[in-house]
């Protein structure tokens, strides 16, 4: 039997399919505007596991089978075998057996490797504690529809070291681009993400000096779920790093400002930035929808 590829990391990809997918992201999304019907996954069936509560996963998950002629099965923990103490391995098999694809939104990664390891169909990494790849998928066509390649770009990412801040680094050194993070000490990317990704990944304390320049600036919020008790001294620790007025500023006059949402405006985006002429978040947002169905394309067809 060929063994099925997965998603878990952007590493997964070559540069090349994970530009050929943009490209074809590109194109679904304007079939969807011209309305013609494509359906080749019609009869296949995608399991969705959630560990953690989604919107925007959830629904283009849902909504690019449903457009693509298959389905899409909702599991959670609390309705399946999962909670109750089977082994993941285990679920892994038995889920696999059964449907054409498994997607994980998950607070370990480990869940997600584990599950890879032992399906006989593709695993996409719907988000773990340490990776969001399908969250850049959405980004970066998002930057190509607007701005063609981002080879030699300059892109800032403001505030956590977290799991998006880490699939940003992953898609520099994959696409050529140059990344600059400003976080503050003891909210760092992993240390071996950072060595592998060096030549194209630079750490800062202070957020003007890495937004100088840059075509994008991507945030997030400060405190992700499951870290809310963390909140206040979240909120001392990032209160140097929202992204407002004055950081766009020493960005390039046409640069870009992202977000994955749900924003806090008003806490690491003010509102006039989000809501203003840079925002292009809302694309992003509904990209997604256009970025995954070319990735289950590419993974299930």
């Amino acid at each position: 039997m060929v063994k099925p590829r997965h998603f878990i990391t952007l590493n997964d990809l070559s540069a090349d399919e994970l530009r050929s997918i943009i490209q074809r992201a590109i194109e679904l999304k304007k079939m969807r505007v011209d309305g013609i019907i494509h359906e080749p996954l019609k009869n296949k069936v995608l399991a969705m596991i959630f560990e953690k509560s989604s919107t925007r996963t959830r629904i283009s998950f849902e909504t690019g089978m449903t457009q693509f002629g298959g389905s899409a099965l909702f599991l959670s923990p609390r309705d399946t075998q999962l909670g109750r103490g089977e082994p993941i391995a285990d679920s892994a098999r038995v889920i696999s057996r059964m449907v054409d694809g498994i997607m994980l939104r998950t607070n370990n990664h480990e869940t997600v490797t584990t599950f890879a390891s032992n399906s006989k169909v593709p695993v996409i990494n719907g988000l773990t504690d340490r990776f969001h790849p399908c969250q850049l998928l959405a980004d970066l066509q998002t930057w190509f529809e607007l701005r063609g390649d981002i080879k030699g770009k300059r892109v800032c990412w403001v505030g956590d070291g977290n799991n998006m801040c880490q699939s940003y680094m992953n898609a520099a050194k994959l696409l050529d681009f140059q990344l600059t993070i400003a976080c503050p000490v003891g909210y760092e990317p992993e240390q071996a993400l950072l060595s592998a990704t060096a030549s194209h990944v630079e750490l800062f304390q202070d957020a003007k000096l890495a937004a100088r320049d840059a075509d994008l600036v991507v945030t997030d919020v400060w405190a992700s779920m499951g870290q809310e008790e963390e909140q206040k001294v979240r909120e001392q620790a990032f209160k140097e790093y929202q992204v407002n007025s004055a950081l766009m500023s020493v960005a390039k006059p046409d640069a870009l400002f992202m977000h994955c949402l749900p924003a806090h405006r008003g806490e690491e985006v003010s509102p006039e930035v989000l809501d203003g002429k840079q925002s292009v978040v809302w694309d992003e947002a509904e990209n997604r929808l256009h970025a995954q169905k070319a990735l289950l394309e590419f993974l299930m067809e």
